[in-house]
C-alpha cells in the first residue's frame, strides 16, 4: 500500500491512549474506514484506563425493521472483525496487543475523506462560509469558491451538506423536550435510566439525545429528549441541569450511556451521586 511502516502490529508503543487512537485513525483514513472505541477498562478511584479496544464501526450486525428493498439509501454493518486492542504496560507506554486487520466489507482509499468522520473544516473554510452568508451567497456557489481554492474536488474533504449543516447549527440553539407525562413516569420508574446519543437523523445533522426508562410491564418508555448543536461536556451539562429542574432536583439513581467523554465528565459535575455505568 506504500505506507506499510505505519500499519498496526503488535508490540507498538505509545506514550498516550491519545497518540495510540490517533495512530490507528490515521490509518483508518489511509485505508479507507472509520474507527470507534469498542470498551475502555478503568480501574481505581480515579478511573485510570488499562485496557481499550478499538474497531472499525461496522463491527456489529445491526437488524433493521426495513425490508432491503425498501431502503432508499441501504446501510448495514457486517459483523467486520478489523480491530486493535492496546493496554498500558508497566513502564507507563500503551503497548498494542492484540491486531486484526482484515475487513469483511470493502474499503476505499479515495473515498475515505468523505466519510463523515473525516470530513472537516479548516478555519478559513469557517470564515468563508461565515462571510458568504452574510452577503447572501448561496451554500452551492461557496462550495464552488472553496472547491476551487482547493484546486479540485479530489482534494477537498467536505461536501455541499456540510455547509448547510454548519450555518443551520449556527442558527439553531439547544433543544430539551419533556411533558407531564414524562414527569409523572420518571417519579415511579426513575431510579435507572439510559441516555442515547447516537442517533442524527434530523437534516441539520445535530446529536439527538433522549431518556429511556423500562416500566412495571418491561417496556421501554420515552422520558424526554433533546437536540445538541455539539457533542461535548458544556452541551451535556446544560441539558442534565434542563433535566434537573424539569425533574424538580430529582436525579436517578443509576445512569447507562455510551463511551462520550463530555457525558461522562457532565455526569461528574451535575449528578455526583449517580452511578454511571457504560453499555457495552
Amino acid at each position: 500500500m506504500g505506507f506499510k511502516k505505519d500499519v498496526p502490529k503488535v508490540g507498538m508503543c505509545f506514550g498516550t491512549i491519545d497518540d495510540t487512537n490517533q495512530f490507528y485513525q490515521n490509518y483508518a483514513k489511509r485505508v479507507g474506514f472509520v474507527t470507534k472505541i469498542r470498551f475502555t477498562r478503568r480501574v481505581g478511584k480515579d478511573k485510570v484506563p488499562k485496557n481499550q479496544m478499538i474497531t472499525c464501526n461496522r463491527e456489529r450486525k445491526r437488524k433493521s425493521r426495513v425490508l432491503p428493498i425498501e431502503k432508499t439509501n441501504p446501510r448495514t454493518n457486517y459483523n467486520c472483525p478489523a480491530r486493535i486492542s492496546i493496554r498500558l504496560n508497566k513502564e507507563g507506554l500503551w503497548i498494542i496487543s492484540k491486531v486484526c486487520l482484515d475487513h469483511s466489507h470493502p474499503c476505499d482509499p479515495e473515498m475515505a475523506k468523505l466519510l463523515t468522520h473525516n470530513r472537516e473544516m479548516s478555519m478559513h473554510m469557517y470564515r468563508v462560509i461565515e462571510r458568504n452568508d452574510e452577503v447572501g451567497v448561496r451554500p452551492s456557489k461557496t462550495y464552488q469558491v472553496l472547491v476551487g481554492e482547493s484546486w479540485g474536488f479530489s482534494k477537498i474533504n467536505l461536501m455541499e451538506k456540510d455547509i448547510r449543516n454548519y450555518l443551520n447549527r449556527k442558527r439553531f440553539k439547544t433543544i430539551f423536550w419533556a411533558d407531564a407525562r414524562s414527569r409523572v413516569a420518571y417519579e415511579y420508574f426513575g431510579d435507572v435510566v439510559s441516555f442515547d446519543t447516537t442517533y442524527k437523523t434530523n437534516r441539520y445533522d445535530m446529536p439527538f439525545g433522549f431518556f429511556v426508562e423500562v416500566n412495571h410491564h418491561g417496556n421501554s418508555v420515552l422520558l424526554r429528549c433533546g437536540l445538541l448543536t455539539k457533542e461535548n461536556s458544556g452541551s451535556f451539562t446544560w441539558l442534565f441541569n434542563a433535566w434537573l429542574t424539569c425533574m424538580h432536583g430529582k436525579a436517578p439513581k443509576g445512569i447507562i450511556t455510551d463511551q462520550c467523554l463530555g457525558i461522562r465528565d457532565a455526569i461528574e459535575n451535575v449528578m455526583p451521586e449517580t452511578r454511571h455505568r457504560l453499555c457495552i
